[in-house]
């Protein structure tokens, strides 16, 4: 899998002619002031120094706000500043990110002209109901149709959903993520609600109209959604928001954490040999699970909580690493019964392997 990589450009609740119910776009950005042309070509070389960038595989990334609903000669102007390195082949193309209903077929006539090769489109969710009681101020229709001209014209497409919106319910975030799956997205980025001070949210949740969920109820529910969409080929680029002081030092409530991703990837890995061990050893015992070395934490889970929770059922598990588990699956593990090294697995007979 090609690695996902960007250079950010925050333009901060620009475009929006909205104030969505939980949105504080400075907050979650940390960005302040308007980005210019300048600015744009700063971030880009700056970027472009680092060893560690991969700039064949590199979007510029122009996120916060509704892009295309900018000014149109600011937006002109920003888009100018980063055709100059796609011109150059330092950088792949442009990624941009914008409201459903600020999608035609004109603007995307433009972003073609000037080499943006993405567009991700602020879903949040597929229920009208819930977007109206958030102030989305579009259509789940809205959603359909945008992404629908962006495959159109060659685009790649990107979604981003929520859950725990005020309003909506487990259930409803997964209706959510197959309506979005079935428009064929190539990527998705979903968010569980953050509840932010200085947000409509924020007065709702004090008021008790509103309770958010947690990170620990969210997890569960978008450790789902991942598997969901990982099952239908659709890449999560993005799962929970990036950890950042802004965030932490305005959060009143709701799900943030900051490793969430790896959360919910501890929950698929436990969810995994849970129900291997249960399938082929259901009386319990001692057991070597070998997962890939990079993978290693992620199976433990977090301050190694599966390994705590399947003892309590039973099992007395060991995690070890094996690079040589690989295969279409993200997550692939090898269950052994026995405390077993590596040479002890290939070379005794007697050891009981279960491929899932």
């Amino acid at each position: 899998m090609t690695k996902h990589s960007n250079i950010a450009i925050f333009i901060p609740h620009n475009g929006c002619p909205h104030q969505c119910a939980f949105c504080n776009q400075r907050t979650i950005s940390g960005a302040v002031t308007q980005p210019t042309a300048g600015d744009v070509r700063e971030a880009v070389k700056k970027a472009l120094a680092s060893p560690r960038f991969e700039g064949n595989h590199a979007e510029i990334a122009f996120f916060g706000g509704s892009f295309t609903a900018i000014d149109r000669a600011y937006m002109m102007e920003l888009l100018e500043a980063a055709h100059e390195f796609i011109k150059s082949g330092q950088v792949a193309g442009i990624r941009i990110s914008t409201r459903p209903d600020a999608i035609d077929g004109e603007i995307l006539e433009i972003l073609r002209e000037y080499g943006v090769t993405s567009i991700e489109l602020g879903a949040q969710s597929m229920r009208d109901d819930v977007l109206q009681m958030n102030r989305r101020g579009h259509t789940a229709r809205d959603v359909i149709d945008a992404s629908q001209l962006i495959k159109k014209y060659g685009f790649s497409l990107g979604l981003q959903m929520m859950t725990g919106l005020y309003g909506d319910d487990n259930h409803g975030a997964r209706y959510t993520a197959r309506r979005l799956a079935s428009l064929r997205p190539d990527t998705v980025r979903i968010y569980p609600t953050v509840v932010l001070e200085g947000t409509e949210l924020a007065e709702k949740m004090r008021s008790g109209e509103y309770t958010p969920q947690g990170y620990e109820e969210a997890a569960q529910l978008c450790a789902g959604l991942l598997r969901f969409f990982e099952q239908r080929g659709i890449n999560v680029i993005k799962l929970g928001l990036h950890a950042s002081d802004g965030v932490e030092g305005s959060m009143v409530g709701g799900a943030y954490h900051p490793a969430f991703r790896e959360l919910c990837e501890g929950i698929l890995y436990y969810r995994l040999i849970r129900r291997t061990l249960s399938e082929q050893y259901p009386n319990g015992g001692e057991f070597t699970v070998y997962v890939h070395s990079r993978d290693i934490s992620k199976a433990c889970g977090q301050k190694k909580c599966n390994i705590v929770r399947l003892a309590k059922e039973g099992w007395s598990v060991t995690i070890k690493g094996d690079d040589s588990i690989e295969g279409k699956e993200r997550r692939k593990c090898e269950i052994i019964e026995g405390d077993v090294n590596r040479n002890g697995k290939d070379q005794n007979p007697l050891c009981k392997k279960e491929r899932t």
